[in-house]
């Protein structure tokens, strides 16, 4: 099985990236658009394990916590490498200082069942389309360019999820196996 540890993002914020994801879709199809009930924050892709592995995973996962919920504002629009080749096109979030400690302990406590360490530091974003070939067409670069500083909405959460992805010719369909409160004490 497939699995990643993610953050749910709220459904007024999934309204308003499936509306930017349509308005953009129309200007360029060619990039391969995420469609919106998909839209989540990836804290720890963990990969193809084995069905043994399942219970281990959801055993370490609960023992995950944090002081405080984390907090996120949904802003901005941005690249992965960058805007001249681009190959991602990403919204992204301004998070409470705790989030990154959060997938921090995530990633050590999967690195203790044998699933390796993130070699890339954790950039938290929304992964809006992916192109292929990386390259942007001028009309929507300039579409981007219009909403690049739009507010997307907020989150406030004391939970994340483990999530299994079945890769389909029609896109990945994701399950959720299970959710983990993370906050120790309300802040």
């Amino acid at each position: 099985m497939r699995l990643f540890v993610a953050l749910e993002i709220p459904p007024a914020v999934r309204e308003n990236l499936a509306a930017l994801i349509r308005d953009l879709r129309a200007i360029a199809p060619q990039p391969k658009w995420v469609r919106a009930e998909n839209l989540h924050i990836t804290l720890k892709f963990i990969g193809e394990v084995a069905d043994t592995k399942l219970e281990a995973i959801r055993q370490a996962l609960g023992k995950v916590r944090s002081e405080a919920p984390v907090t996120l504002d949904f802003r901005g629009l941005g690249f992965f490498p960058n805007e001249k080749y681009p190959r991602v096109f990403w919204a992204g979030m301004e998070a409470s200082a705790n989030l990154k400690g959060l997938a921090a302990d995530i990633d050590r406590a999967m690195e203790k069942l044998g699933i390796p360490r993130e070699q890339r530091p954790f950039s938290p974003h929304l992964t809006l389309a992916r192109f292929q070939p990386p390259g942007l067409p001028e009309k929507l670069r300039s579409a981007i360019k219009e909403s690049a500083t739009r507010d997307f909405g907020a989150l406030h959460t004391n939970e994340f999820h483990l999530i299994e992805s079945k890769l389909k010719s029609s896109g990945a369909e994701y399950t959720t196996l299970e959710t983990f409160p993370f906050v120790t004490a309300e802040a």
